[in-house]
């Protein structure tokens, strides 16, 4: 199932995309596509659901793809040939840092560029949404734990992230930094998360075109990981990584200006769209 989100921003309605590319009102079902909806035994009362019984809405803003995220967990440097282009070393243990859920937008939102921002990049990324509380599950079982994928734009302040002191988290939780969808796709559309095509554009210039098969840490490795450290919660959002290609390795580097456009995708996942703006 490809299930979404369409409205104004703060009054969303849960949705899905049907085989005919309608999208059906599930308003009448679930609450929003968030906690329980999307626990194994939510998306397998969804999947029950003729969606032709289904009102149909008319194509309109589409929201994250989904609510309620407690945690959105990113991981750092995690694709060899990302790695290599930044002149890094690809770490003995994934790098962890957070970006805060306030960044969360639909995938074709504005993007703020903060005030001060003189290196705002762009990253294409491979979004993993829990759908089940997990804490010290095994790599076997982790995906057993997984609703979905998603894509995410990992977007980030590159001076706030590395030349200022501290962590990398400020430089990855501006507002508007973190949109994700246009939908949440099922687990069992995607049998095979580690070889999927992704790619981004700049004013039309592919930027990135890499796969999820350069991913140092798969989503299993990732999932049973991070659950040994902290509980990973239905909506919790994983970020993992991206592939070569953005502003800070190119020569000279490239950042993005108000009035830039963004495309990116995934294979599977669909697209996004972003225009990046001044904060006024």
């Amino acid at each position: 199932m490809k299930l979404m989100r369409v409205g104004q921003a703060g009054n969303e309605k849960p949705a899905l995309l049907d085989a005919d590319g309608k999208i059906r009102d599930l308003s009448g079902h679930v609450a929003d596509i968030a906690g329980e909806a999307i626990t194994p035994a939510g998306l397998a009362k969804i999947a029950a659901i003729d969606p032709k019984s289904l009102p149909e809405l008319m194509p309109g803003r589409i929201g994250a793809c989904v609510a309620g995220t407690g945690k959105f967990i990113c991981i750092g440097l995690n694709y060899s040939d990302h790695a290599a282009e930044t002149g890094a070393t690809v770490p003995p243990e994934p790098i962890i840092f957070m970006k805060a859920t306030s960044a969360i937008v639909g995938p074709n939102d504005d993007v703020i560029i903060p005030r001060g921002s003189e290196k705002t990049d762009w990253e294409v990324e491979l979004g993993v949404v829990i759908g089940k509380t997990a804490k010290y599950v095994t790599e076997a079982e982790a995906l057993d734990y997984v609703a979905g994928y998603c894509v995410s734009n990992d977007v980030s302040e590159r001076a706030f992230q590395t030349e200022r002191s501290g962590q990398w988290t400020k430089g990855k939780s501006c507002d508007t930094f973190g949109p994700i969808g246009p939908w949440l796709v099922t687990k069992d559309e995607v049998p095979e998360p580690q070889n999927l095509g992704m790619w981004l554009t700049v004013n039309g210039q592919k930027m990135q075109n890499g796969s999820s098969k350069t991913m140092v840490y798969g989503v299993a490795f990732l999932v049973s990981y991070l659950s040994q450290f902290m509980s990973l919660h239905p909506g919790d959002v994983i970020s993992t990584g991206t592939p070569p290609g953005v502003g800070m390795g190119l020569k000279p580097p490239r950042y993005l200006k108000a009035g830039d456009v963004v495309e990116l995708g995934i294979e599977g996942l669909g697209t996004q769209k972003q225009t990046f703006v001044a904060d006024r």
